[in-house]
């Protein structure tokens, strides 16, 4: 151990012995009022320490969570923007093969296909 542990453990020991001494000089009422004080300090501190750390751990998730949703709402039109486009592409599709559905549609009259259609 270096000087400066020794010393810390050297008030320590002083300040446990003073807390003694005066636990020792009061009444026993007086001492199970102390120790309760000291425990619902306890007891303050720690609830204080945890609410803290749990707070500090939400606001952090609540960030992560506002990012995330920044995110989807720009791939939301990411992709729609994609699908308007496909749709589009899908339109000029059927308009350059309209013609050739017009004309495959007398060649299914002649070969009989329309009544294999009808029968039940």
């Amino acid at each position: 151990m270096d000087s400066s542990a020794l010393r810390e453990a050297a008030e320590t020991s002083l300040s446990e012995a003073v807390q003694l001494q005066d636990l020792a000089e009061k009444k026993p009422a007086q001492v199970v009022n102390s120790k309760i004080g000291t425990d619902a300090e306890r007891i303050r501190s720690s609830i204080s320490k945890l609410t803290s750390n749990s707070v500090d751990e939400l606001e952090k998730l609540i960030s992560k969570l506002q990012e995330l949703q920044e995110f989807l709402k720009s791939e939301t039109s990411r992709v729609q923007g994609e699908i308007g486009s496909v749709l589009d592409g899908v339109g000029i599709i059927i308009e350059a093969l309209a013609p050739w559905k017009t004309d495959g549609e007398a060649s299914t009259r002649t070969n009989g296909r329309d009544k294999l259609k009808r029968w039940p």
